[in-house]
């Protein structure tokens, strides 16, 4: 049974998991999606949800919590501004665990850790790509209608030549 055990060490003393930890989250607030270990994946999202609400009430105190474990002052500054306000509504469950297979070298259950809301940069993306897929389809109308015009041509020359025959 597990009484008692409040997280897994991960096989590492307590300063190595602390500075993985915080790097790792770190990595995630900065790509909004990491891969790694399933069970490096369940810590670190402990340590990602707990920030993530935190960071939704802007001061100065949240501020100085969040950057005991975040030393890059950009990243930061990005929870505050462009992650944490995507979660404003959500109560929880800020996080998604994709499993993607197992690692090659040693068969590690590998999975993907993101972010549930993408930020404003992954929707520009998204929208560019829409819009790409938009003008493509306008070009591929265009040219049936080009095509349309071409075939009724010469249809309505045959019924001017018809008239002109009476």
């Amino acid at each position: 049974m597990k009484h008692r055990i409040g997280f897994n060490a991960l096989s590492r003393n307590s300063a190595h998991r602390k500075a993985l930890k915080r790097n790792m989250v770190t990595s995630l607030f900065r790509y909004e999606r990491i891969e790694t270990t399933k069970a490096k994946a369940l810590e670190v999202r402990k340590m990602a949800e707990k920030m993530i609400t935190r960071a939704k009430v802007d001061s100065v105190a949240n501020r100085r919590q969040i950057a005991k474990d975040i030393n890059d002052e950009a990243i930061a500054v990005k929870l505050f501004t462009e992650i944490a306000p995507l979660f404003v509504e959500r109560k929880g469950g800020y996080t998604r665990i994709l499993k993607t297979g197992n690692r090659l070298g040693d068969a590690a259950e590998m999975v993907i850790l993101e972010l549930v809301e993408k930020t404003a940069k992954s929707d520009k993306k998204a929208e560019k790509k829409a819009e790409k897929t938009e003008k493509k389809s306008a070009k591929t109308e265009k040219k049936s209608e080009k095509t349309e015009k071409k075939a009724s041509k010469p249809a309505k020359k045959a019924e001017k030549s018809d008239t002109e025959e009476k």
